[in-house]
């Protein structure tokens, strides 16, 4: 399957819309920080033709995939395996002191969601992986049987947001006392059997929290995060603009914020007159989150938790 046809982006028009007013002048560079499949890479080369592209993706086999896909465009695009915490010292590496456009769309990608063997989905049995970068770091199974109690209970309850964590914990203590975990169908049925009836009767798969916290704790995406986000705001030129996907509420959360106060003024109350080093770096292009349309969910179901946020920069001093 090419990866054309294995991925749909999310929300493409809107993310393309919100930075055309930043790419359109000849030299214009855009990052995608999560490169995946090059969906909204290729959409973003195709419509600013005078515009280069730099992508960042810690899964390898995502880089290799979205080279064929980018080929078309030559010496336009400029591929680096990193995370997207890493975006300051790329562009350092590459002497690149502001870029125009930065975009990010987070969490797990199309292609590590339908590969069995990366054990990212929990509707399918495979091996307790759930590395992006399968060449560092531990696994989910790691993680499920050498934790410590207490610190699984945070890690679900965290990032997660899985109210019954205390419950799924007791009986992954249980469990791998037995026999360690290795693949995913058997703590799916482990977490079904550990939740009370109520709460399986509401969001979904009961798994689904679960396999979230673990796939955040994995791959460290909130510390990363708390680390690009920044980023991507002090290397954005003036007139730039940053657009976000986030899929969940700790994401959004932490971008907003982010963003709130690079659109905040720091004066002091009572000033008369607002000095320029306390005026707002940052201009909101968007009004609180926007969501997909429903038209867009009927046509690529895994837009619909998408929460899509966008900002401007719109003075000279660093954050």
């Amino acid at each position: 399957m090419t990866s054309e046809s294995r991925h749909v982006p999310v929300m493409l028009q809107r993310c393309l819309d919100l930075l055309a007013p930043a790419l359109q002048k000849p030299g214009a560079v855009v990052v995608d920080c999560t490169l995946g499949l090059g969906g909204h890479s290729e959409a973003l080369l195709t419509r600013f033709p005078e515009a280069h592209l730099i992508g960042l993706d810690r899964d390898k086999e995502a880089l290799r995939l979205s080279g064929e896909r980018l080929a078309p465009f030559g010496d336009r695009v400029t591929l680096v395996h990193a995370i997207y915490a890493d975006l300051a010292e790329v562009l350092d590496g590459l002497r690149i002191p502001a870029v125009q456009g930065i975009l990010f769309d987070l969490g797990v990608s199309s292609m590590q969601l339908d590969e069995a063997d990366r054990g990212f989905a929990y509707a399918q049995d495979a091996p307790l992986d759930m590395r992006m970068d399968q060449t560092t770091g531990i696994s989910a199974a790691e993680v499920l049987n050498t934790y410590a109690p207490g610190e699984l209970v945070r890690i679900l309850r965290q990032y997660g947001e899985e109210k019954q964590a205390k419950r799924i914990v007791s009986a992954v203590v249980r469990e791998r006392e037995k026999e360690p975990f290795s693949n995913s169908a058997r703590l799916v049925e482990l977490i079904r059997d550990a939740l009370p009836q109520a709460a399986k009767r509401t969001g979904g798969n009961p798994a689904k929290r679960t396999f979230q916290a673990l796939r955040i704790e994995v791959n460290g995406e909130l510390s990363g995060l708390e680390r690009a986000i920044p980023a991507a705001v002090d290397r954005i030129a003036v007139g730039g603009r940053i657009a976000v996907l986030s899929y969940h509420s700790l994401e959004d959360r932490l971008v907003k914020q982010v963003f709130a106060a690079g659109a905040t003024s720091t004066a002091p109350p009572g000033l008369p007159v607002v000095p320029e080093k306390y005026q707002p770096k940052l201009k909101l292009l968007t009004r609180g989150a926007e969501l997909p349309t429903e038209e867009e969910i009927a046509e690529n179901r895994r837009a619909a938790p998408a929460r899509f946020r966008g900002v401007e920069r719109i003075r000279e001093a660093r954050l």
